[in-house]
């Protein structure tokens, strides 16, 4: 009966009956994600096709952020739809609940290129969009934003990267003469290390913006109407360039990252100033911060690959962080 209820609101008819199948589809780090498709039937025996997708996640905290597990349920429960256009979206809700220590929501199918099919104009539009986003929102302050509770806060990046340095695993493993990772790259983990407290003062003197905080190929939907994003729960503030940093390092193209970092910053910028004037920011610090965030997390990666394969990624993705350095 739930389904049938959610298909009536989502079709906008009365459904009876429906028909469907089950596919399990990817669903991040405790999800539980499922899309069903087939035919429902209308009071008046129309039969129309559907896709809807069901997202369950239950109770777990994630380090430095607890209430990150229910923060969809806040997000789609919250006015924040209003906020977005037809270029960048998220999935439509069309239901809603939290039961304990459980959520639910039933969302829209996105339907488009995502993960590894995305092509560096693919990225490159998405970075413009979420620029203009962000830059929009920074400059009307709405507020729907000062209304939503549940989100995550500014320095998580920092704290991040502060408990990695402080695990004696990676820290001392690129200090080591038993590492396998070239001496440069070790450098340059231990050097920005070093630049740290300095860095992040720098940070800090960014604009404070509304972050998505998981923007990497597999939460990116290129659509024929735009930019779909999906995975919201470590949304919240973060300082300008946040997001650009994870889209460029994390689970990386390797072939093209140089060619990422220069055309998505570019592009992010870019749209980001069409709202807010940055022509005094001479550094937005988005190469420091692939190391800050991503250096030890490869080192971790690295030291507990699978295989030579795997390892190899690994290196060649701290590899062209090191050649970021070079060109930022």
């Amino acid at each position: 009966m739930e389904l049938i209820n959610i298909l009536s609101k989502m079709l906008g008819k009365s459904i009876v009956n429906a028909d469907s199948t089950s596919t399990q589809l990817h669903g991040g780090t405790v999800g539980n994600v499922v899309l069903y498709e087939g035919t429902a039937k209308t009071s008046d025996n129309e039969c129309l096709p559907f896709k809807i997708v069901c997202k369950i996640s239950g109770r777990w905290e994630r380090y430095g952020d607890p209430d990150s597990w229910y923060r969809e349920y806040d997000l789609y429960t919250s006015c924040l739809e209003t906020l977005f256009t037809d270029e960048l979206q998220w999935p439509k809700c069309y239901h809603a609940e939290i039961n304990d220590d459980k959520i639910q929501l039933w969302l829209e199918y996105i339907d488009g290129t995502t993960g590894n099919d995305l092509t560096v104009d693919m990225l490159e539009q998405a970075s413009l969009e979420l620029g203009r986003f962000q830059g929009r929102l920074y400059k009307t302050k709405p507020e729907v934003l000062e209304n939503i509770k549940n989100l995550s806060i500014a320095d998580a990046m920092k704290n991040y990267y502060n408990h990695y340095r402080s695990w004696d695993v990676v820290y001392n493993y690129v200090r080591s003469d038993t590492c396998e990772l070239p001496k440069h790259i070790c450098q340059m983990i231990i050097d920005s290390d070093n630049a740290s407290d300095e860095v992040h003062k720098e940070i800090e003197k960014l604009p404070i913006i509304f972050c998505h905080r998981d923007f990497w190929v597999t939460n990116i939907f290129h659509t024929d109407d735009g930019i779909r994003l999906i995975d919201w729960d470590t949304t919240g503030w973060g300082y300008l360039g946040e997001d650009i940093v994870s889209l460029i390092a994390d689970e990386a193209d390797v072939n093209h990252m140089i060619e990422i970092y220069q055309r998505c910053v570019m592009a992010y910028l870019k749209g980001f100033s069409e709202y807010v004037p940055i022509s005094h920011i001479s550094n937005p610090y988005i190469a420091e911060r692939l190391i800050l965030h991503f250096g030890y997390r490869l080192v971790e990666w690295f030291i507990e690959a699978k295989s030579p394969e795997e390892k190899e990624y690994h290196k060649q993705t701290l590899q062209k962080i090191y050649e970021i350095q070079q060109i930022k």
